[in-house]
């Protein structure tokens, strides 16, 4: 709100970062454009677009910054391009400019250095240049990094941009093509936004979280990268701090649900092929890099971390957990995507064969389960999670999808699976499912038993009585028992629990739920966090988190079904 961004990688979501006061508040880098006199202001990003507007208004005069990541008429640009474009609207605004570019835990020293006339600067392995409109006077450059500033006035137009790559040749575009393609991003993104299939209730909020999804999508592999950042931590001052700048297949399957369901076919085939792939080559690992490779075990990284919440970590733990809903998640995913109408190849359907042969011999073991808890054991999630996978592994096979040789032993493991859930997760005492079996508490997870198919729907039904009964906070869900005494409220389990609702008839209840949440997450951009404080309602964990947007978009399509 300051007209500061403190957080940038250059140049992919898991890149290290060029821009890095978010979690380094004293020394770390940032590039803000703001009035030099107080302001309010007003933001939003425009209409079918993820290009952000904001109105600074002044004692003298009101001005838009125009933002965008930009793109060209062909798609992703072959280099890093971000533009920021200042309008005067009314009397007179001035602005200053400064950037400083981040030390990476002082393991770097940004240089600035001359090229012909050109003068450029180097951060680590990054090369880069500022582009700047004739009206911008830039006071200093150099290895700090810049200071400038610019007055505007109605009908003015400035416009400051940093255009970067990494170990490779550098274009210099001039600032006038940089300008215009801010308005062509901005059409790029409405004409995608556009194409999506739903005319439904909620469509505005729908479009918005499908166009955040759609910046987590790493167009050279088609990975979709959990978030976009990395610490945030999920209570202030706690130790819950995470990198989730990798491909998650459980965020990543449910997002490729989220794109089917608003018929976006390009981003769901790109993102299950690669999926796919990323099994057949590793086998049934929780997640991947952007480019393909595994996960490396979280390390930390010395800086002070957001609001003093430590440890920075660059990384993931998960790389060496098992957790069976892997297997779900994939065969979810797969099942998706046939009934849009769509045909497997044979190299698929045999990895899809072989996963669901390990998911029938595994499924009796304990794992790490879908919050990657310390503890193995055999939470209810996860068992209803290799139901899922073999239950739709057995309709592909039925479909002609996969080949049909262990079918019969698919659907015998299916029945066991329920059977052993029925029997050791039930509580009577709660009226619910448990976390486990013995648990003292539930899991708000458990919402997902009902878009899975589980066939116990009057059990279900029970359990989400009991998830808010125990679980919830306000509109707000904590993810499990005794979650609240380390993290805030996980905003995709209240979510799960508004799908949940529709799809077992409660729609006015669902309904009800939907509009509570949205009205205490929302937060003027439609870009929401991984969790939220219910006290004071700020969010917590990193962000914008897919997962969080794919529950929205399949909370929404669920209510639309009345």
């Amino acid at each position: 709100m300051d007209g500061s961004i403190d957080w940038w990688c250059v140049p992919n979501l898991d890149s290290p970062p060029l821009f890095d006061r978010m979690l380094d508040p004293e020394c770390g880098g940032y590039f803000a454009v703001a009035p030099n006199a107080p302001f309010r202001i007003d933001r939003q990003y425009r209409a079918d677009s993820n290009v952000l507007e904001t109105i600074f208004t002044t004692a003298t005069g009101r001005a838009r910054l125009t933002e965008s990541m930009n793109s060209g008429t062909a798609g992703r640009l072959p280099w890093t391009e971000l533009a920021r474009r200042i309008d005067g609207l009314d009397g007179h605004v001035t602005f200053d400019i400064h950037v400083r570019f981040g030390r990476r835990a002082e393991t770097i020293n940004p240089y600035v250095s001359a090229v012909g006339d050109q003068s450029v600067f180097h951060a680590g392995h990054v090369l880069g240049l500022f582009r700047t409109s004739d009206g911008i006077t830039v006071r200093r450059l150099d290895d700090a990094g810049l200071e400038a500033g610019l007055s505007v006035g109605p009908g003015d137009r400035e416009t400051i941009a940093i255009v970067a790559g990494e170990d490779e040749p550098l274009v210099v575009p001039t600032i006038e093509d940089i300008d215009g393609r801010i308005d062509g991003s901005d059409a790029e993104w409405k004409q995608w936004a556009g194409k999506l299939r739903y005319d439904g209730v909620h469509r505005d909020a729908l479009v918005r979280s499908a166009l955040a999804l759609k910046l987590l999508l790493f167009s050279p592999s088609g990975a979709i990268a959990a978030a976009a950042t990395t610490s945030l931590p999920e209570r202030i001052g706690g130790t819950k701090n995470y990198d989730y700048r990798y491909a998650w297949v459980r965020d990543a399957g449910y997002t490729i649900k989220a794109f089917l369901a608003v018929d976006a076919q390009a981003e769901a085939k790109a993102a299950f092929t690669w999926l796919l792939r990323r099994l057949k080559e590793h086998g049934a690992q929780v997640c991947y890099t952007l480019d393909g490779g595994l996960v490396p075990e979280a390390r930390e990284i010395a800086l002070p971390g957001y609001r003093g919440s430590t440890p920075v970590l660059v990384g993931n733990a998960a790389t060496d957990q098992h957790q069976h809903g892997v297997y779900g998640d994939i065969f979810g995913t797969a099942a998706h995507f046939v009934s849009a109408g769509h045909i497997l190849d044979a190299s698929s359907a045999e990895t899809l064969a072989h996963l669901a042969d390990e998911c029938a011999d595994r499924w009796r073991q304990p794992d790490s389960g879908i919050w990657e808890l310390p503890d193995a054991r055999h939470y209810t999630m996860s068992k209803i999670s290799c139901w899922q996978a073999l239950a739709r592994a057995a309709e592909l096979a039925s479909a002609g999808q996969l080949p049909t040789t262990c079918r019969d032993r698919w659907i015998r493991e299916r029945d066991r699976i329920a059977a052993w859930i029925d029997e050791h997760c039930w509580s009577d005492e709660i009226g619910s499912y448990l976390f486990y079996p013995g648990a003292d508490g539930v899991d708000a997870a458990i919402a997902l038993a009902v878009p899975f198919g589980f066939p116990n729907p009057s059990r279900l039904r029970q359990s989400l009585d009991a998830i808010d009964r125990t679980l919830g906070a306000g509109p707000y869900h904590y993810r499990y028992h005794g979650a609240s005494r380390e993290e805030g409220c996980f905003l995709a389990c209240s979510l799960w629990m508004v799908e949940a609702r529709a799809l077992l008839g409660q729609q006015d209840e669902a309904e009800r739920a939907y509009e509570r949440l949205i009205a205490a997450m929302d937060r003027g951009v439609g870009i929401y966090a991984e969790m939220a404080d219910p006290g004071d309602g700020h969010y917590l964990g990193n962000v914008p988190q897919g997962l969080t947007h794919l529950a929205l978009v399949m909370a929404i399509t669920s209510l639309a079904h009345r």
